[in-house]
């Protein structure tokens, strides 16, 4: 049995009660937010950081967000009512019941919590650079919505390759980010990931990293993530993955000392009893 929370109803995922339109706005056109959260130990990590950028992304597509107290709510009981330990949730807002169309119908927002098991991410990975650009001037650059369709076609063609993850440049030649992920690398002794401009999104595990480590943001060209000393990919699930190859080129240190301490950093939050 898997318990979810729809628009205030907690109940089984199969019970004929708990409904979602199929003219909900999210199905029809990919208009949509939503927010991962890592649980540990029964409780959510970096809830509050997550919350807020649900509202960021809600306000850049005219999204009504849901108010942050229910959502803790919410997230509590499918956590409890699932008995997870370890493992994530995941927060879904959608336009919901909508025309068939782009426009919006009136009947306010679909709201959604679910709860899995945790990926079981590899100790490293290989990585591919995707033909496609990431745009970094886009109406959805920085927002955190369900319009996957184009991580889903990068990821599968990185697959094609032999490689965990696709990574994007945007069209200035720089490089994004991954279809799930963001990436640091070190160059010349120094920590960088992309600048926010970039259009990468602004994840929560990269923003914590900022903060605990001497990590810098810079324009990184694409071609150099190849020649990195070393580079790793950091999300909410994965925490921090090494980056063994890129386009087939191994990179010198994989895990490098600058991953296994930006990791031990991390795992030494994740342990404290705090909403960082």
């Amino acid at each position: 049995m898997n318990v979810i929370w729809v628009n205030g109803v907690l109940a089984d995922e199969h019970d004929p009660s708990v409904r979602v339109s199929a003219f909900d706005h999210g199905l029809l056109t990919g208009d949509g937010i939503f927010e991962t959260v890592k649980i540990c130990a029964g409780r959510p990590f970096a809830m509050r950081r997550h919350l807020e950028r649900l509202a960021r992304s809600a306000a850049g597509l005219g999204l009504a967000c849901p108010d942050t107290g229910a959502l803790l709510d919410a997230c509590a009981a499918v956590v409890a009512a699932n008995g997870i330990g370890d493992g994530r949730a995941r927060i879904t807002v959608t336009g919901g019941p909508s025309p068939l169309g782009s426009d919006r119908g009136e009947l306010g927002p679909t709201v959604i919590v679910a709860s899995g098991p945790l990926p079981p991410w590899p100790p490293t990975t290989d990585v591919a650079v995707c033909p496609w650009p990431r745009n970094e001037h886009g109406a959805l650059t920085g927002l955190k919505t369900i319009s996957y369709g184009e991580n889903v076609v990068a990821l599968a063609w990185a697959r094609r390759q032999g490689a965990g993850e696709a990574i994007f440049a945007n069209s200035a030649g720089n490089l994004c980010e991954g279809t799930g992920s963001n990436v640091f690398v070190v160059r010349d002794g120094q920590l960088v990931t992309p600048p926010l401009s970039s259009g990468c999104l602004a994840g929560v595990t990269r923003e914590l990293l900022l903060e605990l480590t001497d990590a810098v943001e810079a324009d990184v060209p694409i071609a150099a993530l190849a020649q990195a000393d070393e580079a790793f990919l950091t999300s909410s699930t994965r925490e921090v993955q090494p980056i063994r190859a890129v386009d087939g080129r191994v990179l010198p240190a994989a895990p490098g000392g600058t991953a296994t301490a930006a990791l031990t950093a991390l795992r030494e939050l994740v342990g404290r009893d705090i909403d960082p």
